[in-house]
């Protein structure tokens, strides 16, 4: 009998109303990288539980990573309810149900992986971002193997196997008017379908376009936000204002425009848990709810929003979208006991223009390549604060004439997504640190203030 299912009937033994029992399992390979070259290669093992109780309906949560001491855990669990507040809108967690099974998300080979083989893919990436202008290399490399399983009271056992790969690389260059930087990153659930050379190459290309920067004076511009950006904005300033809580709560910027067009009618936002390679990518979320496809933006229009089972209780629905997400650091899942509501995967749909496309129609514009201190202002009206430090590219009369300096940009969202104007065909995966994984091309946005630092 696994640890579960002797949770799980223990808990029925002492009279327990529900229990919910999550059990991972990681090893996580870290190669770091400093001064251009491989300091540390660490392979740890962890193990964590997760136990949410509701007895009464009333909630009560514990976490171990002592499989000996879980029944311990639960019998102080169920002495703590008893001054607990009943959330009398609790209903229940779901019952046992079957679950398919997805491609794209398991490679034996990083399951299996060696410390010397993950150094090589490392230095790979180091090798690739090496250039007589650059002088010195940082990252690191991630991978990791998981097992997730979970069980409830209702019946329900959900057990999968997961695979991870991550990969970052920033150039820096002291051979300029100041110190300039670029970035390389590359992730997904497969080795063969990870690039450690696009990582190196793509930090070394911005790095060195970066040289002898002009300054950029306060003014309004053409801004194409890369990728890497425009995943940041997804991560920080866009994703909550669809969380169900949040929208209910009259907190999103949007939360009185459901089914109104708050974008371009070419931009669509879509939370894709199926998607092959995606770091969110999963056939079940973390309470055992069955995922989906959710469309939150289509043809402009706002369609929908996400939730996890509390969330969905609370306010009357029946049920979830399937977004309970405990999540895990530097990927994957955590043990944490009660699970938050977040996207799996944001995809914005590619269009068909090419960057230098974009770039040719542009009288007086940027091309940022990465945004820093990405945060919300004012979240209910939507303004937001970033600052773009890397990979600026000026752009006068349709042509790049010179990298720029850092500037910051005081925005507002529903403004910035009315003003889209061309969405890029070059869609790509995108993470940053310990936040939301999205699928993302360039997206080019017209009449955004910059201010010169």
């Amino acid at each position: 009998m696994s640890a579960l299912e002797k949770a799980i009937r223990y808990s029925k033994k002492i009279g327990i109303d529900e229990c919910e029992i999550v059990n991972v399992k990681k090893n996580i390979t870290t190669v770091r990288i400093t001064d251009s070259e491989i300091v540390e290669i660490k392979q740890n093992f962890d193990e964590n539980f997760g136990i949410r109780l509701i007895h009464g309906k009333k909630i009560a949560s514990i976490q171990t990573t002592n499989e000996e001491s879980i029944s311990d855990a639960i019998t102080k669990g169920m002495k703590s309810i008893k001054n607990l507040k009943p959330r009398k809108f609790w209903n229940e967690l779901p019952e046992r149900k079957e679950f398919q099974q997805l491609e794209g998300i398991f490679d034996k080979k990083i399951k299996h992986i060696s410390g010397s083989k993950a150094a090589d893919i490392a230095q790979n990436m180091i090798n690739n971002s090496e250039n007589d202008k650059i002088d010195t290399i940082t990252g690191s490399l991630n991978l990791v193997y998981e097992n997730f399983e979970l069980s409830n009271s209702n019946g329900l056992n959900f057990n999968n196997e997961a695979t991870y790969v991550s990969g970052i690389i920033n150039a820096e260059s002291e051979q300029s008017t100041l110190p300039v930087s670029g970035i390389g990153h590359a992730c997904g659930r497969t080795l063969s379908k990870f690039s450690s050379e696009q990582i190196g190459a793509d930090a070394k290309n911005m790095c060195i376009n970066s040289i002898n920067p002009k300054k950029i004076n306060s003014n309004t511009f053409s801004i194409i936000f890369d990728s890497y950006s425009v995943g940041e904005l997804l991560s920080f300033v866009i994703a909550s204002n669809f969380n169900f809580k949040t929208f209910k709560e009259k907190k999103s910027c949007f939360s009185n425009n459901f089914k109104e067009k708050i974008s371009n009618e070419e931009f669509n936002l879509t939370d894709d848990p199926h998607i092959p390679e995606g770091i969110g990518t999963k056939s079940v979320d973390s309470e055992g709810i069955r995922t989906k496809k959710n469309t939150l933006i289509k043809k402009g229009i706002f369609t929908n929003v996400f939730s996890n089972l509390y969330d969905s209780f609370k306010e009357g629905k029946k049920e979830s979208s399937g977004n309970g997400i405990r999540m895990g650091s530097p990927m994957g899942n955590s043990a944490e006991p009660i699970p938050i509501s977040a996207p799996h995967n944001l995809i914005v749909t590619p269009g068909n223009s090419t960057q230098e496309d974009m770039i040719k129609d542009i009288k007086h514009g940027l091309l940022i390549g990465r945004l820093w201190y990405t945060y919300a202002v004012n979240p209910i009206k939507g303004d937001f604060s970033c600052t773009a430090r890397s990979g600026i590219q000026i752009i006068e009369n349709g042509e790049i004439v010179a990298p720029g300096k850092s500037v910051r940009i005081v925005h507002n969202l529903p403004k910035l997504l009315n003003n889209i104007t061309d969405i890029g065909s070059d869609q790509r995966r995108v993470i940053q640190w310990a936040s939301l994984p999205s699928i993302t091309p360039s997206i080019k946005v017209e009449n955004i203030s910059v201010n010169s630092i």
